[in-house]
């Protein structure tokens, strides 16, 4: 799975922040509920995404790991 398949970055949504993509479900919150504990399936339940946005949303956080930036100015699709 790419990350870049569930997860968009729009300036006009959300204030720019990575979200799952046609939500306002931003990626920091299912990241934070996960370091909470929560479980996917309360998750997926309480803000109506696929297991496989949270997995996404993952992938997403591994990746800006590795010190890689995104310009400002750009859109992820």
């Amino acid at each position: 799975m790419k990350w870049q398949d569930r997860i968009s970055i729009k300036a006009d949504v959300c204030h720019g922040k990575a979200c799952i993509k046609e939500t306002r479900v931003m990626v920091s919150v299912i990241l934070a509920n996960l370091a909470e504990g929560e479980s996917y399936e309360s998750i997926a339940a309480g803000y109506h995404v696929t297991a496989e946005d949270i997995q996404a949303a993952m992938l997403f956080a591994a990746d800006m790991a590795e010190d890689r930036f995104l310009p400002l100015g750009q859109e992820v699709a």
